[in-house]
């Protein structure tokens, strides 16, 4: 799917995964960059929105999920949610933009022991339930997990009608990172291509991060989760397709 401002480069990996991210809710806090420095993969550095660095607590559906074109059964249709920030990395062609993952977590077991084992990505087997209105519509969008035997919640409340990305406004740079990088056990770097279409996105009245949060992510995480966030979004997904990581050199 070669789309403008993410496109494949010549003979780009093989693709690992086909889904559909569906009901993605993003709820954005400033950090001091020095409490993300520890997990900077090798190659990268921070990408910054106005000067500030930036992590998202993120809840989407997986749907139709195909690993090398395999729907494994039972496990197609889940949720995930995950906490995120944001980094680039200078290429031949310039800035490439994408995210690291500090924690995801999913309810199926077996996806997370594949991640963590064979790609070394920091996945959580958790118990976990989502409510999301009808595709397209707007409301309450909500994910859940449970933790040490309590419910964690993240949410948001849409207003308005969804609408195209902006350029350069705060939901355009959540949005258009589309690479992912893992930093491997023995610190190289892995570099994968995840490619959609652009996202339409709603705004919110207001959103929610609620539960043990200090608990699953640490206590400097915990602090800063606990702020306002500096904004909240909801977009309505698209297929997705997830090239094979690279190792760089």
């Amino acid at each position: 799917m070669p789309i403008p401002g993410n496109v494949p480069a010549p003979n780009p990996p093989a693709v690992f995964l086909t889904a559909e991210w569906r009901s993605l809710v993003m709820v954005n806090y400033a950090v001091d960059p020095r409490l993300l420095a520890a997990y900077l993969p090798r190659g990268v550095e921070l990408d910054l929105w106005h000067r500030e660095a930036l992590v998202s607590m993120v809840g989407f559906r997986f749907l139709k999920t195909r690993v090398l074109g395999v729907a494994i059964p039972f496990h197609q249709n889940f949720e995930e949610v995950n906490l995120r920030f944001y980094v680039r990395r200078r290429s031949a062609d310039g800035w490439q933009r994408g995210v690291v993952f500090i924690r995801e977590i999913v309810p199926k077991r077996a996806i997370a022991t594949v991640a963590r084992v064979v790609y070394n990505e920091p996945y959580l087997a958790l118990p976990m339930r989502h409510r999301v209105p009808k595709r397209g519509t707007g409301g309450t969008f909500e994910f859940g997990w449970r933790f040490r035997g309590d419910w964690c919640g993240l949410g948001a409340q849409t207003i308005g009608e969804p609408a195209p990305l902006t350029p350069d406004s705060a939901e355009e740079f959540i949005f258009e990172h589309y690479w992912g990088y893992t930093r491997q056990r023995d610190g190289g770097t892995v570099e994968y291509q995840v490619e959609h279409a652009p996202w339409r996105v709603w705004q919110t009245s207001r959103a929610w991060l609620t539960g043990e949060v200090a608990a699953l992510y640490g206590a400097e995480f915990g602090q800063a989760l606990a702020q306002p966030p500096r904004s909240a979004f909801v977009a309505e997904g698209s297929p997705v397709l997830v090239r094979r990581g690279v190792r760089l050199g």
